[in-house]
């Protein structure tokens, strides 16, 4: 059964359309990620799940119940927001009993819950500190304490991870991942961050102007992108026109100025239907730049020339002109990378490739 059902959902603010007409279903159980940039819609759609909006139009259900008309505190939902929105007179432990409180459970039973749910997120200790005697992490920690010791039907997380440090976001990631499979809570998750929503993530809902350009699992929105949008907010991707010649058994042709003929997977090119404008996508990671000289077998090649470098350390963003194309490539390397100016081999394969028909939209 699905936890949260959204069907043909609009939310207008006046003239504004916020969001176009939405409709999905998310699993019990899982950790779907609402993820586009600032605007797209992504935080109204978890707020009108929420019930701190009403949708101007649609229906939205929860564990099979219409809830349209029922107020937040009767949704049984657990919500954490950016700010963690902590009461900073009350203590750790009274900052999470503060639900169990107003749902008006026994005080016999709130100790024991509140020191569970502070041993689950590793504060087991803290209980009678105040907020403002924790670090961000640990704030961010009595927030989903608080947020899940109501044992909500569904956990909704507004961007929860954005205000702490590159370091402790990735440890963080990890640590709300494995707090929600061991708890089996279904959770929505909103962000505007590519690498979250990949790590931890079952579907990803690409949303972008209010509408969803794709949904899918990682691995199928990152290979498989639906959109030119897609494919450019999800990673580093290389998007170049493109003539389809027509689909042949399990393959798409593609031919493009300075490159290859191409045979691209029929499982990469969903959308293709016959020959006609298109657009070859390949992401920046899968092509390998190296001296001149031959490829391995299987794999095409194209002549190049390093025009930038962007230096990360263990890998290298090469900013290359190939013809009449500019591509970029992100490779490991060793010690340093090519220099700017080298002339280069890059190569790829044809299953690392996608390809979409032209852009439409209404």
């Amino acid at each position: 059964m699905s936890a949260v059902t959204l069907t043909d959902i609009v939310k207008r603010f006046g003239t504004f359309t916020a969001v176009h007409r939405m409709s999905l279903e998310i699993p019990q159980g899982s950790f779907v990620t609402l993820l586009g940039p600032s605007g797209c819609g992504k935080t109204t759609t978890l707020r009108m799940i929420a019930g701190l909006l009403d949708p101007t139009e649609g229906d939205i259900s929860i564990g099979g119940r219409r809830v349209n008309d029922l107020p937040i505190h009767r949704r049984n939902l657990g919500l954490v927001f950016q700010n963690y929105a902590l009461f900073p007179h009350k203590t750790v432990a009274d900052n999470v009993a503060f639900g169990l409180r107003y749902r008006d459970v026994p005080k016999s039973e709130i100790e024991g819950r509140v020191a569970k749910a502070l041993e689950l997120v590793q504060l087991p200790n803290l209980g009678a500190r105040y907020p403002k005697e924790l670090s961000g992490g640990q704030q961010q920690r009595v927030a989903l304490a608080r947020a899940i010791v109501i044992e909500p039907d569904v956990l909704l997380l507004d961007e929860p991870l954005s205000a702490l440090d590159a370091n402790l976001r990735e440890d963080m990631r990890v640590e709300l991942k494995n707090i929600q499979q061991r708890i089996g809570v279904t959770t929505v998750f909103v962000t505007h961050d590519q690498t979250e929503a990949l790590a931890m993530s079952d579907r990803i809902i690409v949303m972008s102007e209010g509408r969803v350009e794709q949904m899918g699992a990682p691995e199928e929105v990152y290979n498989t992108p639906a959109s030119e949008f897609v494919a450019n907010f999800l990673g580093a991707s290389n998007v170049l026109a493109a003539e389809s010649t027509g689909v042949n058994g399990d393959e798409v042709g593609l031919t493009l100025p300075d490159f290859p003929t191409l045979a691209i997977p029929r499982d990469r090119a969903p959308r293709i239907a016959g020959a006609g404008p298109a657009k070859l996508v390949i992401r920046a990671e899968k092509l390998q730049v190296r001296p001149p000289g031959p490829v391995s077998n299987g794999a095409y090649s194209i002549d190049a020339k390093v025009e930038a470098v962007d230096y990360q350390g263990q890998s290298a963003r090469y900013f290359l002109r190939a013809g009449q194309h500019q591509l970029q490539a992100i490779n490991m390397i060793d010690e340093r990378p090519l220099p700017a100016g080298a002339d280069v081999s890059v190569s790829f394969r044809a299953k690392d490739c996608a390809a979409l028909p032209p852009e439409t939209r209404e």
